[in-house]
């Protein structure tokens, strides 16, 4: 069995720069918010109360500008964390000389106006218990309202204090210092004690009837969301995991998906790719949406397609949209902060939303084949949607674009993404035949053919001997490992064989796969290996039939997740540090979607997967073994 790691060790002098490691990082959230909890008891990101709202604190991107709040002993002490067994809640062991201090993180998934749009977030609830001694414990906290941009305006109120249209509560009176603007209060806790505090937006001005009735109620939600999981196997603790961060990553009240919870942590360490991830990219989304179908997570699929519905239009589609209509993606440059590990520029918004991507059709048509075959899901208006956003496609399915990495260095006409033009046809082709749709399905065919053989021909490299990363780049493309799990081609074919060794040879490093290597981005620097890769790697190389080369990356993979078992998006392989935003829902779908891989074509874990074959056969008739990857 692969176990999550569980614990992190860490001690309270501040590290270097004052700039934490992301692998120290738990996340916990509501679905409306997240916020970022180093194992010193500091809450060092929150944007409250949306993903998408400007930060309270901001200290992972400038521990001295950006704020943060931290609960701790006053004495030196280490500490250690983990999350509660299948729940999204965090908690911190202080251990130091005068005793022993459990400290709580949760967002409550208590109230009741959850999934409303506008309804009260809930609150961040923070729990200190006394477990042995009389431990002085002390909790400030800076506020830095709208990225650091906005003073403060505090005002207190016994052991309340308002922080413009935010109120945090402590066991008693917080002492204010106007020279930083910070909130302080210290206490004593001993064993069988515990003291709560609360941070709400103003919206939200109903008094918890219990803190201990709250935490049950989250803890209760977690576990049994996360039972559903129909994955068994000796990956389970980390695929159940992944699937809690997916859904911390879900806005509850439009069914956006968050592609991360954070902006600006760099791809390279002091360099200038550093991104706003708030947004939700119909990729990410897509795919994130099938992972935890895999994993038996149905309940995704109405919220999710109705804003595919309520969002995409498909007479211009775009490639990531804000998490509500009125959220901002214009890219903006926050001047006044240094950036984590001093790497600038920190940027809010994201200009990516301007680039055409074709393949982003593709991802989310297989996402709703697979839901339709699942019987979750039936196109709405008797398919039009579809039918427009295939016209839109076959329209521009001759134009160069920016590729799944979104090259700042020119378009061009990438290999996958042509794939998952034929992908996207092949899915609308099938759910149309299966409920005897009106559509064009014969043109959708010829075009789906001849887009086939037109990769085969110009998306091939004899120098390399493999897919290439574009018609005009002779460059390895790690996205090409995709295209045996799309079913585009067999994972046996030599030309995906002679492609899968070409990766091996030049793409991946001690086990750890890059995107590509010198490729025409249009940026400065390096990046580092790109996880999602590295787990498509392994995927690639099951269809292949190369079970324990598989199995032996993927395991590598997963013990360098972080101590609380989480993902950014990159990991250097020279130093094993993860880089890039933390964490990353890209990265916690591969390892769901390779340990699904592993378990229904090599047999090495379980997973119910006899609704989807019945949908399968009952519109294609094809056996088990014939059912192509994706479309399970």
């Amino acid at each position: 069995m692969f176990h999550v790691k569980g614990e992190g060790i860490s001690v309270a002098s501040q590290p270097e720069g004052g700039f934490w490691p992301l692998e120290d990082y738990g996340l916990i959230g509501n679905r409306h918010a997240a916020a970022l909890v180093n194992s010193a008891g500091s809450i060092d990101w929150l944007c409250w109360p949306r993903f998408d709202s400007p930060s309270l604190f901001a200290g992972i991107l400038d521990p001295g500008r950006g704020g943060n709040w931290v609960t701790r002993p006053t004495y030196d002490f280490s500490s250690r964390h983990r999350y509660l067994k299948d729940t999204n809640i965090l908690e911190t062991i202080f251990e130091c000389s005068q005793g022993k201090v459990a400290l709580l993180d949760f967002m409550d998934m208590t109230w009741s106006e959850q999934d409303v749009e506008g309804g009260p977030p809930g609150k961040l609830i923070r729990i200190v218990r006394g477990l042995e001694g009389a431990v002085e414990m002390t909790s400030i906290c800076r506020p830095r309202p709208n990225y650091a941009r906005d003073a403060p305006a505090i005002e207190l109120n016994g052991n309340e204090a308002e922080i413009g249209p935010f109120v945090i509560t402590g066991p008693q009176g917080w002492l204010k210092d106007e020279t930083d603007m910070s909130l302080s209060q210290t206490f004593v806790v001993r064993p069988g004690e515990q003291f709560y505090f609360t941070l709400a937006n103003d919206l939200d001005k109903s008094p918890l009837a219990s803190i201990s009735a709250a935490l049950q109620s989250t803890l209760n939600y977690w576990r049994n969301w996360a039972e559903t999981c129909t994955y068994r196997g000796p990956y389970r603790d980390m695929v159940v995991r992944s699937a809690l961060v997916l859904q911390l990553m879900t806005y509850a009240p439009s069914g956006a998906i968050v592609a991360a919870p954070t902006t600006s942590l760099p791809e390279e360490v002091g360099g200038e790719r550093n991104w706003d991830y708030r947004f939700t990219w119909v990729r990410d989304g897509s795919l994130t949406l099938f992972s935890l179908l895999l994993a038996g997570y149905h309940d995704f699929v109405e919220s999710y397609a109705s804003w595919i519905y309520n969002t995409v239009n498909p007479d211009d589609i775009k490639i990531l949209y804000p998490i509500t209509p009125d959220g901002q993606t214009t890219e903006e440059i926050l001047d006044h902060l240094s950036g984590y590990r001093n790497s600038r520029p920190v940027r809010i918004g994201n200009g990516a939303a301007d680039q055409l991507q074709l393949d982003v059709v593709g991802e989310a048509l297989g996402a709703a084949r697979f839901a339709w075959r699942a019987g979750l899901w039936k196109p709405p208006e008797e398919g039009r949607r579809i039918r427009d956003v295939l016209e839109w496609l076959i329209e521009r399915r001759h134009e160069p674009d920016s590729g799944i990495w979104e090259v700042r260095g020119g378009l061009r006409h990438f290999v996958y993404g042509k794939a998952m033009i034929w992908y996207a046809l092949d899915a609308a082709i099938e759910i149309f035949e299966g409920l005897k749709l009106e559509g064009d399905v014969e043109r959708w065919r010829e075009e789906r053919d001849a887009i086939r053989e037109e990769i085969l021909t110009k998306g091939w490299s004899n120098r390399l001997n493999a897919f290439k990363q574009s018609y005009e780049d002779d460059l390895l493309d790690a996205a090409n490992l995709m295209l045996p799990i799309i079913g585009f081609i067999d994972g046996k074919d030599p030309r995906m064989l002679s492609t899968l060794d070409a990766t091996m040879k030049d793409l991946v490093v001690d086990g750890l796969c890059y995107r590509y290597i010198d490729a025409p981005e249009g940026l400065r620097g390096k990046e580092a290996t790109f996880i999602l890769c590295t787990f498509w790697l392994v995927s690639a190389l099951i269809l292949a039939d190369r079970i324990e080369e598989a199995r032996e990356i993927y395991e590598n993979l997963l013990a360098k997740a972080s101590p609380l078992g989480l993902f950014a998006e990159e990991i250097d392989p020279a130093t094993g540090e993860q880089i890039g935003n933390f964490p990353q829902a890209f990265s916690h779908i591969g390892v769901i979607h390779a340990a699904v891989t592993f378990a229904y074509f090599a047999n090495v874990g379980e997973v119910d997967l006899e609704e989807w074959e019945a949908a399968a056969r009952t519109y294609r008739g094809r056996a088990r073994e014939e059912i192509r990857p994706m479309s399970v």
